[in-house]
């Protein structure tokens, strides 16, 4: 019989997009007042992968990926997802977002994203929030499954989740 065990602290990452660049600052620092200083920034990319958020968000979406200096514990993701979701209602005009704020946690091995949809692939957290694997680190990077998100399985952004994992694999 095995027996439970502690997990490992994990490193947030945040995910940001919005058409409206000047928010991202502003984002950043609302953020960081919740979980720490920012230890990763990659540099903003036009989101144009899907065309699911136009209707909602409009066009010429950027994205831009962080990550923070203080390591979580892999259990708060959902309580993290239910924030971001209240400051997402809180920048919201017309009922609509202006702005996406999407967490997830990387550890040694993997890519976590929280959602709030469930599909086959995805475990229940609570409070309404699911989780999903959405990379898997093997033979020295970062590699996408069946489901990943398109953005998240470029080139450019598997190179950013490989600098934020070394950023994390020093801070253990």
């Amino acid at each position: 019989m095995g027996k439970p065990t502690s997990p490992s602290p994990v490193k947030l990452i945040v995910a940001i997009f919005t058409n409206r660049v000047e928010l991202f600052s502003e984002i950043e620092g609302e953020l960081q007042k919740l979980w720490g200083a920012i230890d990763f920034k990659g540099p903003p990319f036009l989101f144009n992968h899907t065309d699911y958020y136009e209707q909602e968000m409009g066009t010429n979406l950027r994205k831009e990926f962080i990550s923070f200096q203080n390591l979580i514990n892999p259990e708060s993701l959902a309580s993290i997802k239910l924030t971001t979701n209240q400051l997402e209602e809180r920048y919201s005009e017309e009922g609509g977002r202006i702005i996406n704020i999407d967490p997830g946690y990387i550890s040694s091995s993997k890519l976590v994203l929280a959602s709030t949809k469930n599909y086959y692939h995805r475990i229940y957290l609570g409070g309404g929030i699911y989780a999903e694997v959405t990379l898997f680190f093997k033979k020295g990077t970062f590699k996408p499954l069946p489901w990943t998100y398109p953005d998240y399985r470029t080139d450019e952004s598997i190179s950013i989740f490989n600098r934020i994992r070394e950023i994390y694999r020093k801070q253990l």
